[in-house]
C-alpha cells in the first residue's frame, strides 16, 4: 500500500513538473520575441556608436562603457528626449527641425558625463557624434526589419504580397 501511494505521488509530480516545464516554454517564448526588438535595436545603438567613437573626437575605455551608453541612451531617448522635443518645439519649428541634431547632441554629451568609461570631447563632437549614430543606427535598422516592420535577424521575406485592386485607364 505504501508503494503505490508513492508511484501515485511520484506519477503526481512529474505531471507537475511537466506541466510547468510546458508553461515556462510557452510564456519563456513569448516573454524572448518580445525581447527580441528591443535586442535588436540595442546592439544596432551600440554599433552606432561604437562608429561614432572611431569617427569623432569621444572615446571609450572598453566595450562594457559602449554597451552601457547604448543602453543608457536609449533610457534617455526614451524618457527625457520627448519632453526636450517638446519643450523647445518653439525653436525646431524656427529652425524647420535643425534643433532636433542640437536636442540629440545634448543627450549624447550627457551620455559622456554621466557613463563612466565613455568621454566626449565637447558640444561639436557630440554633435558630429549624434549624427554619426543616427545614420548607422537609422541603417542598421533597416536592415533588421522586414517588409512588415517588424525586427528579425535575417530579412527573410516569405512570399511577394499580392495586391488586389482595379486599375484605372
Amino acid at each position: 500500500m505504501l508503494d503505490s501511494r508513492a508511484e501515485a505521488f511520484k506519477r503526481g509530480a512529474r505531471k507537475v513538473r511537466a506541466g510547468r516545464e510546458a508553461a515556462w516554454n510557452q510564456d519563456g517564448g513569448r516573454y524572448l520575441r518580445g525581447m527580441k526588438p528591443f535586442l535588436i535595436r540595442w546592439f544596432c545603438t551600440t554599433i552606432a556608436v561604437a562608429v561614432a567613437v572611431k569617427l569623432t573626437g569621444m572615446s571609450a575605455e572598453s566595450v562594457t562603457s559602449l554597451v552601457c551608453t547604448a543602453l543608457f541612451l536609449g533610457i534617455i531617448n526614451a524618457f527625457i528626449r520627448p519632453v526636450l522635443l517638446l519643450l523647445s518645439l518653439p525653436f525646431i519649428l524656427v529652425t524647420l527641425g535643425f534643433f532636433i541634431l542640437v536636442v540629440n547632441a545634448l543627450m549624447l554629451w550627457f551620455a559622456g558625463g554621466i557613463v563612466p568609461g565613455f568621454h566626449v570631447g565637447g558640444f561639436w563632437n557630440a554633435f558630429f557624434g549624434s549624427i554619426v549614430v543616427s545614420i548607422v543606427s537609422w541603417a542598421l535598422s533597416a536592415v533588421f526589419k522586414d517588409s512588415e516592420g517588424h525586427y528579425q535577424i535575417l530579412t527573410h521575406h516569405g512570399q511577394i504580397k499580392q495586391v488586389q485592386g482595379k486599375v484605372i485607364e
